[in-house]
């Protein structure tokens, strides 16, 4: 019988930095909950808490619509860091 595998517990970082408000202009701290094709990426895989996650999918939504980040890649030319040029 297979035994079930045990994860290491993922913490919300955004709560460990007593954050209280995430801005769409602070493209540094979005990235880090954009896959590489810009989309968002669910909690169970960033480990944030649900009041975060709605706080990050609000500005990450607010900075696409105020051209920060792009709403999509091409798929032929996937650039390895977009945010150099910012």
């Amino acid at each position: 019988m297979a035994e079930k595998r045990k994860y290491s517990r993922k913490y919300c970082k955004y709560c460990e930095a007593k954050v209280d408000f995430i801005d769409y202009k602070d493209t540094t701290l979005l990235k880090y909950s954009l896959s590489e094709r810009f989309k968002i990426m669910p909690r169970r895989l960033t480990g944030n808490c649900k009041k975060h996650q709605e706080m990050v999918e609000k500005a990450i939504k607010r900075a696409r619509h105020a051209a920060f980040i792009p709403y999509i890649v091409d798929r032929d030319n996937v650039v390895t860091n977009p945010f150099e040029g910012l």
